[in-house]
C-alpha cells in the first residue's frame, strides 16, 4: 500500500449477467493522495466488470509498471491487462505485449482519451477496447463515497445498474475500440 493512502472497502453484490457472474466480494481499494475519487470508483468498477478467477487489484496509480487490474491464469501468465483512466500508449503497448487482452475503463471523456492516442504506436491496438459510462454516472457515485461502503452492481443487456451507500445510478456500458 503506498504511504499516506486511504483505505476504502467496498462491500459489492455482483450480478452480472450478461456474463454469468455472480459474487458477493468485499474489495479493499488503496486511494493514493493523488488519486482522485472518480478514479477510484472507475478501478472499483472495472475490478468488478472484469471479475473472473485470478483477478487482482494493484495499488492504482502508485504501481507504475503494473495495470490497475490484472488477471492472471494459474500459471502466471497474463490474460487481461486493465487500465483505468487515460493510460498513455507506452503503457498500452506493453500490455498488449504481456496479455492476452487488454481494456480501458474510463471516467473521462472518451473522444479525449482516444485523440490523446491517436496515431500512437501500440501493439494490437485495434483489439483494445475502451469502456466508459454516460456523463455524470460516476460523479453521481463518488457523491456518495465513505470508507465503508456497501453496493450492489447489475449488469444486463449492456446496462450497468450501481446502487452504492442507498443511491441508485445506471448507465450504459459504451465499448468501443481504443483507436
Amino acid at each position: 500500500m503506498a504511504i499516506g493512502a486511504t483505505v476504502h472497502v467496498f462491500d459489492v453484490t455482483l450480478a452480472d449477467i450478461d456474463r454469468g457472474v455472480y459474487e458477493d466480494l468485499t474489495v479493499r481499494l488503496a486511494r493514493h493522495p493523488s488519486e482522485t475519487d472518480a478514479f477510484l470508483l472507475t478501478r472499483l468498477l472495472a475490478y468488478c466488470l472484469e471479475y473472473d478467477e485470478g483477478i487482482a487489484l494493484s495499488d492504482g496509480i502508485a504501481a507504475t509498471d503494473k495495470p490497475a487490474v490484472s488477471i492472471m491464469d494459474a500459471t502466471g501468465h497474463a490474460l487481461a491487462w486493465i487500465e483505468v483512466g487515460a493510460p498513455d500508449a507506452a503503457r498500452l503497448h506493453t500490455g498488449s505485449k504481456s496479455a492476452e487482452r487488454v481494456a480501458v475503463y474510463t471516467h473521462r471523456d472518451p473522444r479525449k482519451v482516444r485523440a490523446a492516442l491517436a496515431g500512437k504506436k501500440i501493439h494490437r491496438a485495434e483489439e483494445i477496447v475502451l469502456t466508459s459510462f454516460d456523463p455524470g454516472f460516476i460523479d453521481s457515485a463518488v457523491e456518495t463515497l465513505e470508507r465503508r461502503n456497501t453496493a450492489t452492481l447489475s449488469v444486463t443487456e449492456g446496462q450497468a445498474y450501481l446502487e452504492i451507500n442507498g443511491r441508485s445510478l445506471s448507465s450504459p456500458l459504451h465499448r468501443e475500440p481504443i483507436v
